[in-house]
């Protein structure tokens, strides 16, 4: 398929939407028929979960919170069956190795690599131990999300289960993976929030954010030390919150989904999150302006930006590039501190591309027998990456190619010179567009002689990785085409020496790496 034609691209999502679906419910199948007796050790309530599908309408089994949820689930499940098998072996450090490697491939987002094997080796001592507690935490984390995809469901199910109160731990610390603020509860499924009075608050701010969540048939309350507040509860068929209710921050309103702006992530100087504070205006039009600009420079990519993007988390960090999570599709996390307007733009496309290509690769398998070796080249980081890697940076950096060559286009001219300004942008960031583009395409045709390298003489890659590719190809060989055109200006200008210095790193990379072959990496 053509990488912007979005008729082929909705029709994956809808699939995925319904393969999510499907496993949401083969999950809690599971859970009751084939590890009910660790769902009743952790007290994991399989049958809520199963409960909470008619909560979830289907267009948010593509979305980031939901998909983070199922997705925490079925690592949950993994989990246990893990923890069921160590429990049965023999060899222990055997298995533990082959649990470590495992992990690495499975789990390089996540942070499960510490829990599990805290000293970075693959130790079988205390793996038992340590692979429980995890599961309990993960456990108390789905619950807790659970009780507030819709508290009206949680309250239906108590007393369906013909119970008294449901006590369920839980944290209201901040939250970085999905940018929560400290003392609030986030609700729905699109990034709404209530927040606790000063009196909770001033509690929480003294103790470790440790809470009981109480859920009877009439409500929800939270229990922080000895005080419980009421959070939400029902009555005479009308539902009241009793905390602070706060609709998402919305920075484009759309007919069907808007992009909301989440709150502000804080890191320290040892490039950490530090803590989760409220989002500046000020941000939320510059994220606006961006989106507006991006329509009206390159509408075909802007809408692949609408189809899959819908919710952006500022991020206040030196040094730290914007990300995005595979399992958490939609979420952008956007430097917007450190980086300028037309950073912004490129960083908004950027992770955008990360999740169309995790869009594709949950569709077809693109690469296979590469065992993750980090033995690829990579442009950007100027380090060795996995092909993993290394596809993902150039289906990424060929977007971002693309964006800066129609940017340069749409600012070219008396008529540009007007959109950039209105577009905050200036005359400088028009020519440090050009440099980007030439920069781009430069590394992309690096990374696509090692992927190319891959298929023919490794054979790494499938039929639908070899033609994603082409494709890749074909669309730098056209942006390499066009940008000729101001190629000799950009040479000329104050970028021309960093140009020049960029290309001669290629080169000397080149003849350091050569052409990959396997017997490099050991294997």
């Amino acid at each position: 398929m053509h990488l912007l034609d979005l008729q082929p691209l909705t029709k994956i999502q809808h699939e995925f939407r319904r393969s999510m679906r499907r496993l949401h419910a083969d999950l809690c199948r599971e859970l009751q028929a084939d590890y009910s007796d660790l769902s009743g050790a952790l007290e994991l309530p399989s049958s809520f979960f199963a409960h909470l599908r008619s909560a979830f309408p289907p267009e948010s089994y593509s979305t980031w919170k939901v998909i983070g949820w199922i997705e925490t689930l079925n690592d949950l499940v993994y989990l246990l069956d893990v923890y069921r098998q160590l429990i049965r072996e023999e060899s222990r450090s055997e298995f533990a190795a082959q649990f470590f490697d495992e992990c690495r491939e499975k789990f390089f987002e996540h942070g499960y690599m510490d829990d599990l094997f805290p000293t970075g080796q693959p130790r079988a001592s205390g793996l038992e131990k340590r692979l429980l507690a995890l599961c309990s935490r993960l456990t108390q984390e789905l619950t807790q999300e659970s009780l507030w995809f819709d508290p009206g469901l949680s309250v239906t199910w108590v007393r369906r289960q013909k119970l008294k109160r449901w006590g369920v731990p839980g944290n209201l610390t901040d939250n970085f993976e999905k940018a929560e603020l400290p003392g609030t509860i986030s609700t729905g499924a699109v990034g709404a929030w209530c927040q606790a009075p000063p009196d909770v608050q001033k509690i929480l701010s003294q103790t470790s954010g440790a809470v009981v969540f109480q859920v009877d048939s009439r409500g929800i309350t939270v229990k922080v030390g000895k005080r419980i507040s009421p959070v939400w509860s029902v009555g005479a068929g009308l539902a009241k919150w009793h905390w602070g209710s706060h609709d998402p921050v919305v920075a484009i309103q759309r007919n069907h989904a808007s992009v909301t702006v989440g709150p502000t992530l804080v890191y320290g100087k040892d490039r950490q999150p530090r803590r989760v504070r409220s989002t500046d205006r000020r941000q939320v039009e510059r994220i606006a302006c961006a989106w507006e600009t991006t329509r009206l420079a390159w509408p075909d990519g802007h809408g692949v930006l609408a189809l899959l993007t819908n919710r952006v988390i500022p991020l206040h960090a030196k040094s730290v590039v914007s990300f995005s999570y595979r399992h958490r599709p939609g979420l952008s996390f956007i430097n917007c501190f450190d980086r300028d307007n037309l950073d912004l733009i490129d960083d908004l496309i950027h992770e955008n591309s990360h999740h169309h290509l995790n869009l594709l690769l949950r569709k077809h398998v693109m690469y296979q027998g590469d065992h993750n070796q980090q033995i690829f080249y990579s442009p950007w980081r100027r380090t060795l990456r996995p092909l993993r890697g290394i596809l993902h940076a150039t289906f990424t950096f060929t977007m971002g190619a693309l964006l800066f060559q129609h940017l340069v286009s749409w600012g070219s001219g008396r008529t540009g010179s007007v959109r950039w300004k209105q577009a905050g942008l200036s005359r400088r960031d028009l020519q440090r567009a050009r440099f980007r583009c030439l920069e781009e395409v430069e590394s992309v045709r690096y990374a696509l002689l090692d992927l190319q390298h891959a298929d023919k003489h490794l054979g790494w890659l499938t039929n639908a990785g070899r033609h994603l590719v082409r494709e890749l190809d074909a669309a730098i060989a056209q942006v390499e085409r066009i940008s000729t055109r101001f190629r000799h200006d950009v040479e000329r200008s104050s970028f021309g020496p960093a140009l020049r210095r960029h290309i001669s790193e290629l080169q000397r990379a080149r003849r350091t790496y050569g052409p990959i072959r396997v017997s490099q990496s050991g294997s």
